[in-house]
């Protein structure tokens, strides 16, 4: 099937909600800021919907009749013509577990719900501002990035990463051998207002590492002692 894509000047969104009054609310509100808005009641609708159409975002309620919100990211995320559409949780789902889960499979924020029209139209413009930055591929020494296609080689072989390790990734790449604390790669991979553990991060760092490491090749993440991570093709030991 052919994708349409629609130009706006705020955005075209897609809003999966199962609560009609809430989705309308939300529909009103947005389109009254000057986004396009679609709206899905499940997820079937909305994977109906994306197999035509790449909204520039999708706001995404987490417990949905049928599909989850979970499984709707991942199909989202496996679809090569939408797997960069940014996608924001709006959910009831306010555990930190809950936070991590919906950032790890694939999700760019996590807001939680009921919260202001402000919030949520702040949240989406930084989101849509994100993903407007150029998508020119990235390369580090033998490593490279594409954002277009989500590829990530090393050697021009293909390497499989999990999605907040590819999002990692890209922030160093994007600022090759510039050290960045635990606190500061939160608030890039994960957003300002999500509370997420700073200790979290060297958890996806040690996944990267194992992801873009091979055996006999240089280490290119450099752990800084009190400081943070970088990427340095002259990171030796850690």
């Amino acid at each position: 099937m052919t994708v349409q894509t629609v130009s706006q000047s705020k955005g075209w969104i897609l809003i999966v909600e199962d609560d009609p009054s809430l989705l309308c609310m939300i529909k009103g509100n947005l389109e009254q800021r000057g986004y396009r808005v679609n709206t899905a009641p499940s997820g079937e609708d909305a994977c109906r919907f994306l197999e035509v159409s790449r909204p520039d975002a999708v706001i995404l309620d987490w417990m949905l009749p049928g599909m989850s919100g979970l499984e709707i990211c991942r199909f989202i995320r496996q679809k090569a013509a939408l797997r960069d559409v940014p996608i924001l949780f709006l959910t009831a789902r306010s555990d930190e577990c809950d936070v991590i889960q919906s950032l790890d499979t694939g999700a760019d924020d996590h807001l939680v719900k009921p919260c202001s029209m402000d919030t949520l139209d702040a949240r989406l413009r930084a989101l849509l501002r994100r993903h407007r930055v150029s998508n020119k591929k990235l390369v580090f020494a033998n490593l490279s990035l594409d954002p277009e296609t989500h590829r990530v080689e090393r050697d021009h072989v293909l390497l499989s990463l999990g999605p907040t390790e590819y999002r990692i990734l890209d922030v160093l790449m994007r600022h090759p051998r510039k050290v960045f604390s635990r606190e500061d790669l939160l608030k890039r991979v994960w957003g300002e207002n999500v509370h997420v553990e700073p200790r979290t991060i060297d958890v996806h760092i040690r996944r990267l590492r194992k992801a873009i490491n091979q055996s006999e090749q240089v280490d290119l993440v450099r752990t800084v002692r009190s400081a943070g991570y970088a990427l340095d093709d002259g990171a030796l030991g850690h």
